[in-house]
């Protein structure tokens, strides 16, 4: 078990941290590199670039989703996302672990607000997974992904409670620990190629939506011949 976990502390740590960026930065590479070929392409060189930064601040920030029939169920993501951002990037054995793997640190979240931020995320994470199942139009909407996602996410915040506030048997530790980091590693790992890459591309997406209205000229022929209409009557 020690050997597992001092493999998963450092080779696999950096390895699982070196595709999370190096996928995230080839899908901001490929959606920017495209974004740039529509707008050369375009005759309309206009973009709305008040509607496009209001938009993209409405997304960052979702304030205006705390109202209508969803209210609560915003609130629950947002929290969510509060904690799932804050807890693995401030909390002090995570900066540790960046120390050792990278040689970076920066200042740690102190004992009670990571402790609370914890406890939330597992709180507003399964009022989310509750949610998905029992208000119809959601489950109509989710995937099964989206039901493991969540139960992923949650994993590392469980096991970091139990490790670090519950006694638990050496072995038990050792055990939690492990199935901690490796969660964390997977998640990693998996970024890039899911939904949850919209974490760096949600600052772009606005501006590809305004984009994507503006066809070229030639768009006309190409869907025609896409639909085997080429020189027909209209």
């Amino acid at each position: 078990m020690d050997s597992l976990l001092e493999l998963a502390k450092g080779p696999l740590f950096r390895l699982s941290f070196a595709l999370l960026v190096l996928g995230l930065f080839r899908i901001f590479f490929l959606d920017i590199r495209g974004a740039y070929k529509a707008y050369r392409k375009t005759d309309d060189k206009k973009m709305p670039w008040k509607l496009i930064i209001s938009r993209t601040w409405e997304w960052l920030f979702p304030f205006k989703r705390l109202k209508g029939n969803f209210r609560f169920y915003s609130i629950f993501s947002i929290l969510f996302h509060i904690g799932l951002i804050l807890v693995p990037v401030f909390l002090y054995a995570h900066i540790r672990l960046w120390s050792n793997a990278v040689g970076i640190s920066w200042l740690p979240l102190s004992h009670d607000a990571a402790l609370w931020l914890t406890v939330g995320t597992i709180i507003f994470g399964s009022a989310l997974f509750i949610s998905r199942l029992s208000i119809r139009t959601t489950r109509a909407l989710s995937r099964k992904q989206d039901y493991l996602w969540l139960i992923l996410l949650l994993i590392p915040f469980v096991t970091g409670f139990v490790c670090a506030h519950l006694n638990v048997s050496p072995s038990g530790y050792r055990f939690f620990i492990l199935m901690h980091i490796l969660a964390g590693e997977l998640i990693f790992v998996l970024i890039p190629f899911s939904k949850i890459a919209h974490c760096v591309l949600t600052p772009l997406s606005q501006v590809i939506c305004a984009l994507a209205w503006k066809f070229p000229p030639e768009t006309d022929d190409k869907i025609a011949v896409t639909l085997n209409k080429k020189g027909a009557p209209v």
